[in-house]
């Protein structure tokens, strides 16, 4: 419901502010008392909504939680095991958005834009990583290439003339943001390990999880 909107946003942001404290301390206890409860509210801002398209709602609201589980996974960042089951439980709940995305979406200008940028985009990423990814290549390819099949259906989605506009450009922006989001991430463990990465990261994911939570009001 739109009256819960402030409090989950209020909270969310308190939440955030603490994980980015903790970040900096590099504090793994302090990192474990606010990230999961800041991860949880994207899943509770999605079924506040009164929901019209349920099938829209089950893939988004699978992918929320998948990436709950990634979330908590990457607070080990360092322990490779660990890191890759995040990495896993974040491809799978990327197919979901992309699955959803998909379904509501329609080819246009926006799409074909969105897919030659991608393709641009992350074929530099990739090159750019390359060189430090060792036994990674393969996880970090299916990543690259699935978060890029993700916001190009984010675009198809925003294509459809028959979608609310609100919620479709929640989706879009959404996509894209969490699309540069990663970006910070994979610097942070491949490239450079420095608190700027989380600094700008952190915020452009939580920003667009709400946004693709909030849609499923609107979708």
């Amino acid at each position: 419901m739109i009256q819960h909107y402030p409090i989950i946003l209020i909270a969310a942001a308190v939440l955030l502010a603490g994980l980015l404290f903790f970040e900096k301390k590099e504090s793994t206890k302090g990192l474990l008392s606010v990230k999961p409860l800041l991860s949880v509210l994207f899943i509770v801002a999605a079924l506040t909504q009164v929901h019209m398209n349920m099938t829209y709602f089950y893939l988004v609201s699978a992918g929320l939680v998948l990436c709950l589980i990634g979330d908590v996974c990457l607070i080990f960042f360092f322990n490779k095991k660990v890191f890759t089951t995040g990495l896993g439980a974040f491809l799978a709940g990327h197919v979901m958005y992309t699955i959803a995305f998909f379904t509501c979406g329609t080819t246009g200008a926006v799409m074909w834009a969105t897919t030659v940028a991608c393709l641009v985009l992350s074929t530099g990423v990739f090159f750019w990583l390359k060189p430090s990814l060792g036994t990674m290549l393969g996880p970090v390819i299916a990543y690259i290439v699935i978060i890029s099949a993700m916001a190009i259906g984010a675009s198809a989605l925003k294509s459809n003339p028959g979608l609310d506009m609100t919620g479709k450009a929640l989706v879009y922006a959404g996509a894209l943001l969490f699309y540069v989001s990663d970006i910070f991430v994979a610097r942070h463990r491949f490239v450079k390990k420095e608190f700027m990465n989380r600094v700008i990261g952190l915020p452009m994911y939580y920003t667009a999880q709400f946004m693709i939570a909030f849609s499923t009001g609107l979708i």
